[in-house]
């Protein structure tokens, strides 16, 4: 029983150390989620133009074969 306790201290201690961890470092993972929002949103305007692209194509294409 002595181990099982012993096991579930230690994570808590554990979980307690990486809590601190983040306490003192908050302004470290603002950067990585402001990055991450960024890497994203980057994303999905390169898709919507993309997308564009791809309709432009289109149209330049039948409007070629109507000539």
């Amino acid at each position: 029983m002595d181990s099982v306790l012993g096991i579930f201290a230690g994570v808590g201690h554990v979980i307690e150390l990486v809590f601190g961890y983040v306490e003192s470092h908050h302004w470290i993972f603002g950067f990585v989620l402001i990055g991450y929002l960024f890497y994203l949103h980057d994303r999905s305007l390169h898709a919507r133009f993309d997308a564009l692209d791809k309709r432009i194509d289109e149209v330049r294409k039948r409007l070629a074969i109507d000539y």
